[in-house]
């Protein structure tokens, strides 16, 4: 018998088509994307902004890791269908912290199987920016290779009281997709909800083989806003949302990604003429995430999960920030606040026969931060503007073992004994950064130059995971990067060109040495890192449009002398877009080389290196048209010629499935999906 993934999410489902049925009777005309999105490229020196709504190829996952993988410099590490963990420039985990409407959700599971990107359903945002590198002090610490913001847009109503959009995605595999957003409001308050599902079945690679990777999601969110004024904004929010995943590369299932989420902000606008803006937020997001071996497969006969073995693990962050915007002069801008985060985590475990919900919880560590923050702008001619900040945070860790005495939370609200606590704390983690940037021409050709210094405390995965956690809790040192990042940007009419390009050294840099059957073990070495973004693109005509992106990155383990291990190979873009009329077309080819720079049985707590990989190419098409103003028609092809090939950052096949340790899980074959827009 073949487990089956359970249709939870589906409740959605009704909800979604019940709006897209009634969005007809709307009345507001809300423009549609025209084309499919094949390449996303530099908007600002060192911002990619870009609209997660939009369709694009190729078709996405249901996590925000896949959908930043259409970024230059952006990766995965890859275990099947769904549930990726995003790397940027070879740079993984709380080195690239996600944010949503400015909070933090990280997940619970201690190998990273619901990363905090699996929570994140890019559809449901209105905007994606990624600031790279070590380039700002504003969003939190520890960001030593960039900030993800995925942020929901104040609605506007100023041409009608009520929004809608929604979105229908089919493929293969079993693969539907239902998003609906409906906003509505005044100029006095509003109220907007956003909900999503979806599903998908185990997908075969391109030799037909079936992978498993089936997966169960739904999210659903709601804001209040009160608006006394256009300048002032107060809003409540809260979400909920759930979901399963099969994993071909784990020894155990995702069979519950519960999210529990609120928030409540404040922001108010033109305050005084020096006063810019102040702004306020809290949050609080619980991650309560199941990992078992027989709800989504058949548990294995014998070894140490023999009969089936389940555990349950619970994170909960707490957080905010206050900052205010300050313009002494008109030249100048200061952004000057503080930040604080706390963030426990429980775990308990189960048997079939001896369900995890009956056991008592137990604490096995807290975080908690605090950090002060000042970044300045300086306008300093027409053509001329530097940008700089500074930031000093406090990091505190504790580390609880099962024993006597009372721990966590005194053994109250289901909560075992626990020894007493080890604790750690930093009390000042400096970083700090300073840019040029230049208009070259009227045009908008521009260039930059920035040196940024970030110390980054380690994170629960670092501390609590390993299997020499005990003498990494007290040893480990915080990771100190030091990084040059440089770009320019051209454009004239018809065609642009950018480029960025960095430089680092990072002292005591957290590496994973695995061992066996010993575990993964944690450790501090020094490396060098470097690498490039490049891309353009070029209007051939009224109609076509050529595109192209190149991305490499390059890191070196000084210590050991050997590369630094998890570093994506160079990949190149290249696309070809057709728009006119209701009609539009597009092609995209991405290209992998051959990864021969490697460091095996070293890694981070997700991934290893497996040893060298392929290089391979996967050909796309896509066409759509527009029905009429509010409807939008998209189909594609994702891997045409059904290549069977697997990308360098990934998994190990799980044995429970058939697949060896050393071997690479392989991408979906050829891919069939067609995607229907509407707004009102």
């Amino acid at each position: 018998m073949t487990p089956t993934l359970s249709h939870a999410g589906a409740r959605a489902c009704p909800t979604l088509c019940a709006l897209l049925l009634a969005g007809p009777a709307l009345a507001l005309d809300n423009a549609l994307p025209d084309v499919v999105v094949t390449a996303v490229h530099d908007h600002s020196p060192v911002h990619v902004v870009a609209d997660p709504k939009q369709p694009r190829q190729p078709v996405p996952a249901s996590d925000a890791a896949d959908y930043l993988k259409t970024i230059p410099g952006f990766s995965a590490i890859r275990s099947g269908g769904s549930n990726s963990d995003p790397v940027f420039r070879g740079q993984f985990g709380s080195r690239l912290p996600l944010l949503t409407n400015g909070a933090q959700m990280l997940g619970a599971c201690p190998a990273r199987m619901d990363a905090p990107s699996s929570y994140i359903s890019p559809d449901t945002f209105d905007a994606l920016t990624v600031i790279k590198g070590p380039q700002t002090v504003v969003w939190g610490p520890g960001a030593s290779a960039g900030v993800v913001r995925f942020d929901r847009e104040r609605p506007d109503f100023s041409e009608g009281n009520v929004r809608f959009s929604a979105s229908l995605l089919g493929a293969s595999a079993g693969r539907n997709d239902q998003t609906a957003d409906l906003q509505a409001g005044s100029d006095r308050m509003y109220v907007r909800a956003t909900a999503n599902h979806s599903h998908s079945q185990d997908y075969r690679d391109g030799q037909g083989r079936r992978v498993p990777s089936a997966w169960d999601k739904w999210n659903t969110d709601v804001a209040l806003g009160f608006t006394p004024d256009a300048h002032t904004l107060l809003e409540l929010s809260a979400g909920v949302g759930d979901g399963q995943a099969r994993y071909g590369g784990r020894g155990m299932d995702g069979s519950q990604f519960r999210r529990d989420s609120w928030g409540l902000r404040f922001e108010q606008h033109h305050i005084t003429p020096w006063l810019a803006k102040l702004e306020a937020q809290l949050y609080r997001n619980e991650a309560d995430h199941v990992m078992d071996n027989f709800t989504l497969r058949t548990p294995p006969a014998t070894g140490m999960m023999a009969g089936g073995m389940a555990s349950n693990v619970r994170r909960t962050t707490t957080g905010g920030r206050v900052a205010a915007t300050l313009q002494p002069a008109e030249a100048l801008s200061l952004v000057a606040g503080l930040d604080f985060l706390r963030s426990p985590h429980d775990k308990r475990s189960g048997t079939p026969s001896q369900p995890y919900g009956a056991q008592p919880w137990q604490r096995d560590a807290k975080f908690s931060g605090l950090g002060a923050f000042a970044e300045l702008a300086w306008q300093a001619r027409e053509d001329t503007r530097w940008a700089g900040g500074l930031r000093l945070d406090r990091a505190e860790a504790w580390r609880y073992a099962a024993g006597g005495g009372m721990g966590g939370m005194g053994g109250m609200g289901g909560m075992a004994p626990m020894a007493t606590a080890e604790h750690r704390a930093r009390h000042a983690l400096p970083g700090g950064f300073v840019r040029w940037e230049r208009t070259l021409a009227p045009q908008g050709a521009s260039v930059y130059a920035g040196l940024g210094h970030v110390q980054r405390f380690p994170d629960y995965w670092e501390l609590i995971s390993p299997a020499n956690s005990a003498a990494a809790f007290a040893t480990l040192q915080p990771e100190k990067t030091t990084q040059l990042d440089v770009g320019a940007r051209w454009q004239g009419e018809g065609w642009q060109l950018w480029g960025s390009a960095y430089l680092g050294q990072v002292r005591d840099y957290i590496l994973f040495d695995y061992q066996g059957m010993a575990g993964a073990r944690v450790r501090n070495v020094d490396a060098r890192t470097a690498g490039l973004e490049l891309g353009g693109s070029r209007r051939l005509d009224a109609a076509w449009t050529l595109q192209g992106t190149l991305a490499y990155a390059w890191g070196r383990n000084t210590t050991d002398g050997r590369p630094l291990p998890q570093m994506p190979p160079l990949e190149a873009r290249l696309g070809l877009d057709y728009a006119q009329g209701p009609w539009s077309a597009g092609a995209l080819w991405r290209v992998a080389a051959a990864q021969r720079r490697h460091a095996d049985g070293q890694g981070n707590v997700v991934g290893q290196d497996l040893g060298a990989s392929a290089g391979f190419g996967v050909f796309s098409l896509n066409a759509g048209y527009r029905v009429n103003r509010r409807l939008k028609l998209a189909a594609g092809v994702d891997n045409l010629f059904d290549k069977t090939y697997a990308e360098h950052l990934n998994l190990a096949g799980n044995a429970g499935f058939g697949y060896p340790g050393s071997v690479r899980i392989h991408e979906p074959g050829r891919t069939l999906w067609l995607r229907a827009d509407v707004a009102f």
